[in-house]
This record gives structure tokens, sequence and C-alpha cells, in this order.
């Protein structure tokens, strides 16, 4: 029987459901990584790949304020299954307005869950703007512009992605702002692939004191309070 790829996150408030969910969901042969806030799996998925969420119903209804929007963000962004125990069973439950789930652990983690390709959360919110770029890669300057933007990142268009291989390191020149942006290749999108416009997805490496107050005047925003969160 297949297991994902990478682990579950297993959330609960409380010790000895935590436990309970973890040690039936571990039987199964999963990877299983147990967190005591909803924040604290937040923490662990903008650091690694996971391939679901595993959640103790009554907390994510006691969920407040931020606890509350970060449940949502992650619920939406991975597969999830939200449960109560009773006795010794995992009882799959569902909320007003949720999306559908699985019937059974079973269906979640060997179907599901191997299916879904392990996503780590992004920490900032892209927004989209189109900015001027080169790029410079192997002693060349390429042209292309900005599908959008973050502070962690961007996704530049570019109709020959394929000459690019994910781990480059390449340097952004945006032109308008006289600014230069250490980055890294992370995703390729190939001319022609699921109606997405072609390009490379790139992850800042560093920014220096020039950088900072232009990416500030562009997103409008602050890099602390531009968290990557389902606001409604």
């Amino acid at each position: 029987m297949s297991v994902p790829q990478s682990p579950i996150l297993v959330v609960s408030y409380i010790d000895e459901i935590r436990a309970a969910l973890t040690g039936v969901a571990s039987r199964t042969g999963a990877a299983i990584v147990p967190c005591s806030s909803f924040c604290e799996a937040e923490n662990l998925a903008l650091k690694g790949l996971y391939s679901g969420l595993l959640i103790d119903l009554p907390s994510i209804i006691k969920s407040k304020g931020e606890e509350k929007i970060v449940a949502y963000t992650l619920a939406n962004f991975f597969p999830t299954l939200r449960v109560r125990t009773i006795g010794g069973m995992l009882v799959p439950m569902t909320m007003p307005g949720s999306a559908k789930q699985d019937k059974s652990l079973d269906d979640f983690l060997h179907k599901t869950c191997v299916e879904f390709e392990p996503k780590r959360l992004r920490e900032y919110r892209r927004h989209p703007v189109c900015l001027s770029t080169l790029t410079v890669h192997d002693n060349l300057e390429l042209r292309g512009f900005t599908l959008n933007i973050s502070w962690g990142g961007t996704f530049i268009v570019d109709l020959q992605a394929e000459k690019f291989t994910v781990g480059d390191q390449v340097t952004i020149l945006i032109p308008e702002f006289s600014i230069h942006i250490p980055a890294e290749v992370c995703r390729i999108m190939p001319w022609g692939v699921l109606r997405h416009a072609p390009g490379i997805g790139l992850r800042f490496c560093s920014m220096d004191e020039t950088v900072v107050p232009a990416l500030s005047s562009v997103l409008k925003s602050s890099k602390e309070f531009d968290r990557d969160r389902l606001t409604t």
C-alpha cells in the first residue's frame, strides 16, 4: 500500500487526543508530525514539504484570532481530514461550507495524500505586479517581466524556461529601481503547460539596503506583516 511522499501534520490542542491521532495514523505506515497548535504546524510547513493535514475537529472549532486564520489557511492549502475521536476510533467529520473530504483515514492517507504533490507553505503573499527584469544567467542578460512578486521571491515570464535548472543561481536586475537581487530557481514552468504563463519561479537569497525600500513601494506592505494567509 502506497504512503505519502512527505509527512502528515496532525493538530490537536489536547495532548491525549493528539497522541491518539498520531498513534492511529502512524500505524498506517505514514510519517506523522504532531503539533499542539495551528501556528506550530504553520512554522513547520514554512520550512519543509508536507502531504496533508489531520485535524481534531473540536480544535479548529475552538481556535480564535490568529490561530483560526492559520487553521483555515492550512486547510485550504493541504489535503485535510477533520476527525473526532470516539473511543479508539477516528470518525471523519464535516463542517458547514467546508470542502468535500474523504470518508475514511485510509482513503485520506493512501489515496488523497499520495496523489498530492508535497508542498511547502509560502511565507509571503504574492502580489500581481508587472516589473521589467533582466535575469543574469551564465553571463547572459535575459529580458523578462514579473507575473507576480512577494517579499520571498517572484515568477518571471520566460518563453524558454527550459534553459534553466532548479537550483540555478541567478541575479535579478530591476531597471526601474536600479536594484539587483540574488535568487535561486525553485520552479520551472515550460511553455504550453497547464494554460499557465511560461517562466521561472525564483526564491530571493538576500536583500541589501536598496532592495527593501523598492519592494515596499511596489508591494505597499512591510515584510513583517505580509504573511500568505487567508483573510476571509
